[in-house]
C-alpha cells in the first residue's frame, strides 16, 4: 500500500513554496508567485493540479508569513487569508497545521548542515543552549529555539514589529524621517526589502540628494558594485541596524547556541555583511559585550531551509496520530 503523503508549504508575502513529503522523502519544491493567485486555496489547487497525486495527500503543514490564531492567518504583506478549516474543506485533507513561517525556520535550526549556512562571525555554539533566528525579506521575521533540561521549545514572535532603535545621530535622523511617514517605526520598516528602500529614500532626503526611487534588488546591486553612494550608505546602515537588532534578540533568548539570519536579502550580501559594522554592533551591549562575543552567527543560504523544519514537524505529528 502506498504511503500517505503530507503537503508542506512555506508561504511568504512574495512566493509560496510547496512540496510533498512521503515518509522521510521530500519531493521537489515548487515556487509559485503569490501575486498570480487570488487566494491560498487557488494556489494549492494550482500546485496540486501540476501533477501531485492529491488522493494520497492526507495532511498539510504550512508555515505562513504572519501571526497565526486559531489556525487562521492574514498575511502581513499580502491580501491572502489562510484558514485551516476552509482549506481542509476545499482540499479534502484530514488535518492541516498552520504555523508562523519563522516558527518553521526555527524548527529547521537543529537540522541545518554546513551546506545550508555561511558563517559571518566567529564563535562556538554551546551544546544544549538556545538559538535564535531573524530574517529580513518581504518582512522581518523572528523566532527562538529555547533549550532547557533536555527539552526544546520553539517560540514564534512578532519581534519584527517592535520599535526600531537608533544608536547614532545619523540613525536618529533617519528614524525621525521615517516617523514622519509611518508614525510608528518598527524594525521591519528598515530591516526588510521595503525597509531597505525606506533607508535609501530617507538618506537621500536628509542629504539633499536627488535620486529616483530604487527597488531593494537595485539598491543591493548598486551597493555591491559601489556605483551609487546613496545605495552604499543605505546598505551600510542596514547592516549596522541588523547587528543591533540581532544582538537584542540574542540577549532575549540567551542564544549562545547560535544566531541565524534567514530571508532573501542576507544571502545576497553575506560577504559585505561579514566585513560591515554588523558584528561590532551585535556585541555592543555594554556590560554584556563579552557574553555575546562567543555567539556564532551564520546566514542561512539555503532558500528552502524552512522545509527542513516543516518536515521535522510533520514527522513529529505523524508519530502521535
Amino acid at each position: 500500500m502506498a504511503s500517505e503523503q503530507t503537503l508542506l508549504g512555506d508561504i511568504g508575502g512574495t512566493t509560496a513554496r510547496f512540496a510533498v513529503l512521503t515518509g522521510d522523502t521530500l519531493g521537489p519544491i515548487d515556487h509559485l508567485p503569490v501575486s498570480h493567485y487570488r487566494s491560498m486555496i487557488d494556489a494549492v489547487e494550482g500546485y496540486l493540479g501540476s501533477g501531485a497525486d492529491r488522493s494520497r495527500i492526507g495532511a498539510a503543514v504550512l508555515g505562513v508569513a504572519g501571526p497565526v490564531e486559531g489556525g487562521r492567518c492574514v498575511l502581513v504583506n499580502s491580501q491572502w487569508v489562510i484558514d485551516a478549516a476552509e482549506l481542509r474543506a476545499a482540499a479534502g485533507f484530514k488535518s492541516i497545521s498552520v504555523i508562523n513561517d519563522f516558527e518553521a525556520i526555527a524548527y529547521a535550526l537543529p537540522h541545518l548542515s554546513g551546506r545550508d549556512v555561511k558563517p559571518v562571525a566567529p564563535g562556538r555554539p554551546l551544546p544544549g543552549e538556545s538559538m535564535a533566528v531573524l530574517g529580513p525579506g518581504t518582512g522581518l521575521g523572528m523566532a527562538g529555539v529555547v533549550r532547557r533540561e533536555g527539552r526544546t521549545t520553539v517560540i514564534p514572535t512578532e519581534g519584527g514589529h517592535t520599535t526600531l532603535p537608533g544608536t547614532t545621530a545619523r540613525e536618529d535622523a533617519v528614524i525621525a524621517w521615517l516617523r514622519e511617514k509611518f508614525g510608528h517605526v518598527s524594525a521591519e520598516r528598515a530591516l526588510s526589502g521595503p525597509g531597505l528602500e525606506n533607508l535609501h529614500a530617507a538618506i537621500a532626503a536628509i542629504d539633499g540628494i536627488v535620486v529616483s526611487s530604487r527597488t531593494a534588488a537595485e539598491i543591493t546591486r548598486q551597493a555591491l558594485d559601489r556605483s551609487c553612494p546613496v545605495s552604499v550608505a543605505a546598505v551600510d546602515m542596514f547592516c549596522g541596524m541588523l547587528g543591533t537588532v540581532a544582538g537584542d534578540l540574542a540577549l532575549m533568548f540567551r542564544a549562545r547556541g547560535g544566531v541565524y539570519i534567514a530571508g532573501g536579502i542576507a544571502p545576497r550580501i553575506v560577504d559585505l555583511l561579514a566585513r560591515s559594522e554588523f558584528h561590532a554592533r551585535f556585541v555592543a551591549k555594554g556590560r554584556f559585550q563579552q557574553y555575546l562575543e562567543g555567539v556564532p552567527i551564520a546566514v542561512i543560504v539555503n532558500p528552502d531551509a524552512a522545509f527542513l523544519g516543516l518536515k521535522s514537524l510533520a514527522r513529529e505529528q505523524s508519530r502521535y496520530e
